[in-house]
């Protein structure tokens, strides 16, 4: 079994994968991490509390826009699995080119993301929607050229900021409104942060498809833990919700793999 991490700025999202299968899922909040032990022992008891076995685990891999986590995560792994993980960084095999001005500056989740793209849809022109703590943009080609895209603001951002910079304004439940117009505030703040994400991500992706493709409309991916919610919009071709975990796992497999360690 392989356990792949996908460390985000609101939330770890593991999976376990057997071979070609996710045997499962799970989550935690990346904030407060905890310690090397207090991960350890949280990896761990999710396997066993799933009926799995962590001493099954053969393969370890990660990636992470949080350099802070990074190392109690690989000290975690390397004690309590005694593996010494992947990690998607610069320098690592992806079977993409990658045309960003600076490589340094792209985010391993995108990286991934492209990954499991080119994967499961080849030979596409392809736009990727991850609609996440931010929603981002990447644009890959048929010839898997990783071009670059957008970032803005998620939906939890959004309700957020508004909260938090505003005196009467409240934190409210990210949902999809059934009306634009909102008869409450609460009901207010959702229809404003939904419609404006969903004005975004389809102005976005026009305007990409024009500049990028000539107009030749590419097939849009959507991602992320808020993409669900836009499924009614029909702005996505196909919703692949764990498409990181996909492309972690793909990108390892291009790499030699880690070697065991003696757990510390």
């Amino acid at each position: 079994m392989q356990l792949c991490l996908d460390v985000g700025n609101s939330t770890v999202h593991g999976g376990i994968y057997e071979a070609d299968t996710l045997r499962l899922q799970f989550r935690r909040g990346t904030h407060p991490i905890g310690s090397s032990d207090e991960l350890g022992l949280f990896l761990r008891g999710v396997l066993r509390e799933n009926g799995l076995d962590p001493a099954a685990v053969a393969s370890v891999a990660i990636c992470s826009v949080v350099p802070s986590v990074v190392y109690p995560l690989r000290a975690a792994c390397v004690k309590y699995f005694g593996l010494e993980p992947f990690l998607l960084q610069p320098g690592v095999k992806t079977g993409l080119k990658i045309k960003y001005r600076n490589p340094l500056e792209v985010g391993a989740d995108r990286i991934a993301n492209a990954v499991a793209a080119v994967h499961l849809f080849p030979g596409r022109e392809m736009l990727v929607v991850d609609c996440g703590t931010a929603t981002t943009f990447d644009v890959v080609t048929s010839a898997r050229d990783y071009l670059g895209g957008c970032i803005l603001p998620g939906l939890g951002i959004s309700v957020e900021a508004l909260a938090g910079k505003t005196a009467r304004l409240p934190t409210v439940e990210i949902t999809r409104p059934e009306h634009v117009l909102g008869r409450s505030t609460i009901e207010s703040i959702q229809s404003g942060v939904f419609f404006a994400q969903l004005g975004g991500i389809r102005e976005l992706t026009e305007r990409l498809a024009d500049e990028v493709f000539e107009g030749r409309e590419p097939f849009v991916i959507g991602t992320g833990g808020f993409s669900r919610l836009f499924e009614r919009e029909e702005v996505f071709d196909e919703i692949v919700p764990d498409l990181v975990l996909r492309g972690l796992r793909l990108a390892s497999l291009l790499n030699p793999p880690m070697p065991a360690v003696s757990p510390v």
